[in-house]
């Protein structure tokens, strides 16, 4: 019988692999809906010219990689938008022209031509996976070494062993190197 404690540990266990794992998936499911997103921008957005007004680097420390990013400037049905990029891929230099679509319900939404989406998009997802892949780990280790232990911790069974007559009508038991098994 399994006691409550065991099964707690091992519920636990497998809580983390799934949670792990569900962390980890988010930030590719939510790259795949980003990219379906920025074809349909483009098949169904009002197309317009933005301006790179600016680009900044931002510097991360010791600690992490400087980020740069693109400030935009477009007009819109008679109306001026400003809207930063990241640049992860392509970084264009101020003053540059980009063609970019805009979502018309939303002035602040907008693919560019290079395929980059308004905004910093994903961000909390990729952090989110990176937090999964530790938790999933964790939780892979933790349920491999309870196995390991549960098995070390069963009681073992004898298995009976089988009595052959020998050659002078004595039994003997098993093979061994040495025949320390022999039945008087």
């Amino acid at each position: 019988m399994i006691n409550r404690r065991s099964f707690l540990i091992h519920l636990a266990c497998v809580l983390l692999v799934a949670g792990g794992g569900a962390l980890l998936w988010l930030p590719f499911h939510t790259q795949a809906e980003l990219d379906d997103w920025a074809v349909t921008l483009r098949e169904r957005g009002t197309p317009a010219r933005a301006v790179v007004v600016d680009q900044v680097t931002k510097s991360g420390g010791n600690r992490s990689s400087s980020s740069r990013t693109m400030y935009f400037s477009y007009e819109l049905d008679g109306r001026t938008h400003a809207q930063e990029v990241a640049c992860f891929e392509v970084c264009r230099a101020a003053g540059a022209e980009v063609p970019i679509w805009v979502n018309p319900a939303d002035p602040g939404d907008f693919v560019t031509d290079f395929g980059q989406l308004s905004g910093h998009r994903g961000r909390v997802q990729g952090v989110l996976g990176v937090v999964g892949l530790a938790v999933l780990g964790v939780g892979v280790v933790l349920t491999l070494s309870r196995i390991r232990r549960r098995r070390a911790n069963r009681p073992r069974r004898d298995r009976p062993r089988r009595v052959e007559p020998a050659a002078d009508g004595r039994g003997y038991v098993g093979r061994g190197k040495r025949k320390r098994n022999v039945r008087p």
